[in-house]
């Protein structure tokens, strides 16, 4: 984030914002693709199949880093109103 010469430029938090949408979109699109190889692979191989356990756990992988979306979303806006209350007190003084 930039400081300017009243505090924090309010378009500097942009970037932070579109990192967060990318990354719930490339994790939406990336459990959607597996589960359709998850699909695909077990009507040809089976579900024995190194191929199936392997898009299986890449949908465990996709899931479990999915879940942590909402505290990664709560950490940067904490950071961001401390950061803000921090260059305040700072130009106060």
């Amino acid at each position: 984030m930039k400081l300017s010469k009243t505090g924090y430029d309010i378009k500097a938090l942009a970037g932070l914002g579109v990192a967060f949408v990318i990354i719930a979109i490339v994790l939406s699109f990336g459990s959607t693709i597996l589960a359709d190889l998850k699909t695909d692979t077990v009507t040809r191989t089976g579900e024995n199949s190194t191929a199936y356990n392997a898009t299986v756990n890449g949908l465990e992988g996709l899931e479990e880093f999915s879940s942590w979306l909402p505290t990664l979303a709560l950490i940067v806006v904490a950071a961001v109103i401390i950061g803000i209350i921090v260059t305040y007190f700072a130009m106060r003084a």
